[in-house]
């Protein structure tokens, strides 16, 4: 069984506009996101190169931006929606998005709600597992 290398952003925050209450879609909040993507980073590890790797830079900015541009009735919509992104970049073969509203609307305190999904890439000549339709039209 081959080794699993991964790469793991966490605690990426951006405000956005999710979920079903009428304020929830009026009024951004805070939102926290983890990503870890499976990868073989052998060739990166061997030759130091940033082009066999993945660049968490601009993933973890297209990240925030779907938080923040974008807009979804449930968690689970927008995690879907992140991890057919992380699925779109080069050598990642799965990964596991785990979406956290920070300040939910519930009448208890907590420390935040959320959920973890986990994606893998479809074989070469399938389609991918993971939903990933077009973002919605700006608000």
């Amino acid at each position: 069984m081959a080794e699993v290398d991964t790469i793991e952003a966490s605690g990426i925050r951006a405000c956005g506009r999710h979920g079903v209450l009428p304020e929830e879609q009026a009024r951004a909040q805070p939102f926290e996101v983890d990503l870890r993507l499976e990868v073989d980073l052998a060739a990166a590890a061997a030759g130091d190169r940033l082009e066999d790797t993945v660049d968490y830079g601009p993933l973890t900015v297209a990240v925030a931006r779907i938080v923040e541009d974008e807009s979804y009735r449930l968690v689970e919509r927008l995690a879907d929606r992140i991890a057919g992104l992380c699925l779109s970049q080069s050598g990642v073969r799965s990964v596991q998005v785990s979406v956290r509203k920070l300040r939910p609307p519930v009448p208890v305190q907590v420390a935040s709600v959320g959920v973890t999904l986990h994606r893998r890439a479809a074989p070469a000549g399938e389609a991918s597992g993971a939903a990933v339709p077009p973002p919605p039209t700006s608000r």
